[in-house]
């Protein structure tokens, strides 16, 4: 079997739409991001920036806390401050944390801003419509967007659509509504997830840049009057709130990370709870992805309560190459649903 010979990503949908009451997802992986700039996302400098820093005092704290999850790493460096302030007498020990601290959010910031455009018009309308039109084929059939992508693409291309479709699950909620009915102004808090939650239909699995754990509730940030949504990231970041985003280890220690924070566990059992079929685009099932294949394999057993009638029957697997498809084919038996592959070059999600 070669990749000229499969499907089109058209013919697949087609073939679905045919599909009566089975309602059809999609799943989206680095590669949707690729295919819109490979030049830009062609490396994870994420997951690669914290070895290129040259700071001691960063190298020992990472050896010390052994992870590449991101979001851990900046609590933990933020404790071993405290403790060091309250145990330590040694100015310039603490001193030194600090400054390691400051570098590590800087660094984390300049990664951001070298893999994305700068902002949301950066993005050219016809590109940004053209993926419009390609993820309302899924959003309007009351179909669901999985992304384990933590770039702003995704985000920025809803949010410049306007899309009546895409619920992420968050919205504000009224705060004063005692003094409301003494004739006071509505006052509302920031985007949080929850309020739109039961609705949801678009679900970041490993978390995304603008997501943000303060420990009491999950926040979106967004652009505010003259400030670019990065500005308002490193914002957050001054004020010790750290972006949601797992971006290194295998398996199990994504789903490690993902079950320790509500928003990716919420994200992770809708896409183990979905019927009908799934197609998925830029994500190669890699040796670090058994916790996805996890949940499609929940996904894939059949259930009747309160949540779910039905399962996932089959999965399409855009595949951009030949040993991309020798690679899905040698891993197929640990799905417990039809695998069935398309051409994803056929997928012009971009207009490029």
């Amino acid at each position: 079997m070669k990749i000229d010979t499969l499907p089109t990503y058209q013919d697949v949908c087609d073939y679905l739409d045919k599909q009566k009451n089975r309602p059809k997802h999609l799943l989206l992986g680095n590669g949707f991001s690729m295919a819109y700039s490979s030049e830009i996302f062609s490396y994870n400098a994420l997951y690669s920036f914290i070895e290129n820093l040259e700071n001691e005092v960063l190298s020992k704290l990472f050896n010390i806390v052994n992870t590449k999850n991101f979001e851990l790493v900046m609590q933990q460096v933020d404790n071993f401050i405290q403790m060091a302030e309250a145990f330590s007498e040694d100015k310039s020990f603490i001193q030194k944390l600090k400054d390691a601290n400051q570098e590590l959010q800087e660094s984390l910031i300049n990664a951001i801003k070298k893999l994305h455009p700068e902002h949301v018009f950066e993005v050219p309308p016809e590109r940004s419509e053209s993926c419009y039109k390609f993820l309302s084929d899924f959003l309007d059939k009351d179909g669901k967007v999985f992304s384990t992508n933590y770039d702003l693409l995704l985000y920025w291309v809803l949010m410049r659509n306007a899309s009546k479709k895409a619920n992420d699950g968050f919205g504000k909620e009224l705060e004063n509504e005692e003094e409301l009915k003494k004739g006071a102004d509505a006052e509302f808090s920031e985007l949080l997830w929850g309020p739109n939650k039961s609705g949801q239909s678009v679900f970041y699995v490993h978390g995304a840049l603008h997501l943000f754990d303060t420990g009491i509730d999950i926040i979106k940030e967004t652009y505010t009057s003259g400030e670019y949504l990065l500005k308002n990231v490193q914002k957050r970041l001054d004020s010790r709130h750290y972006p949601i985003f797992v971006t290194a280890g295998n398996g199990e220690e994504k789903l490690n990370h993902i079950v320790h924070n509500k928003y990716l566990t919420d994200c992770y059992d809708n896409l183990s709870d979905i019927t009908g079929s799934l197609v998925v685009f830029g994500f190669n099932f890699g040796e670090y992805d058994a916790h996805i294949i996890d949940a499609i394999n929940r996904a894939a057993k059949f259930r009747k309560d309160d949540n779910r009638d039905g399962k996932l029957f089959s999965l399409y697997i855009g595949v951009y190459s030949d040993d991309d498809l020798a690679h899905i084919e040698s891993i197929k038996d640990k799905f417990r649903c039809k695998v069935k592959y398309y051409n994803a070059r056929t997928a012009n999600i971009w207009d490029n």
